[in-house]
């Protein structure tokens, strides 16, 4: 029997586009696409996501690919990007609150970095969340096998009493190889809920 319900944060409670973040930059096209292949497809912001580089050393590294113009842009895209209005992902604050009114625990697993910390009390439905497993926190990501049994460590949860709600594919995958099941969500609420339902988790239609 299901009693808790394991959330991602990126494109399941808030919205997450590099290419929104550049944008609020202001630069020009060409430097967008040069800060989006820098910034955020490089293996700096995985490693700092990892815990195993510091946003410091990333942003150094990421400095020394990009021209010294965009160094400003590129110190805002790893250091602030969360400190303008974080857009939530519509329904998911509700679907925190009524899974939690029904009583069941409330978590989050997210790769990100341990700034985390310091802007989750912003996002809509944070209020319901009972913990939190932040990848940076402990050196690992998902889908690694044990980042979940660090977070049925941590909080006293059993796999296959947990469901998790990931907007990756692999990350499901993950989940169901420790025995959590799950299900990946790609904007659609409606089939969420089926699935939740599906799982003998009493929500709403």
């Amino acid at each position: 029997m299901i009693k808790n319900i394991i959330f991602d944060m990126g494109n399941v409670l808030i919205q997450w586009s590099p290419k929104k973040i550049v944008a609020r930059l202001g630069v020009n096209a060409e430097d967008a696409e040069l800060l989006l292949r820098e910034v955020f497809s490089e293996m700096e912001w995985v490693s700092m996501d990892h815990g195993i580089m510091t946003q410091q050393d990333g942003y150094e590294r990421i400095c020394h690919r990009l021209p010294e113009r965009l160094h400003e842009a590129a110190r805002q895209c790893v250091f602030d990007w969360w400190k303008p209005p974080l857009d939530p992902v519509p329904g998911m604050a509700e679907l925190a609150r009524e899974v939690r009114e029904l009583g069941y625990g409330v978590y989050l697993c997210s790769n990100a970095t341990s700034t985390l910390h310091e802007y989750f009390d912003r996002i809509p439905g944070a209020e319901y969340f009972e913990g939190k497993i932040v990848s940076a926190d402990v050196a690992l990501l998902k889908p690694q096998h044990e980042i979940y049994e660090c977070l049925f460590d941590t909080f006293e949860l059993k796999a296959e009493e947990c469901f998790f709600i990931d907007d990756s594919p692999l990350n499901i995958d993950g989940a169901y190889a420790v025995g959590m099941p799950g299900a990946v969500y790609l904007g659609d609420m409606t089939r969420l809920r089926k699935a939740m339902r599906a799982a003998g988790i009493p929500v709403k239609e």
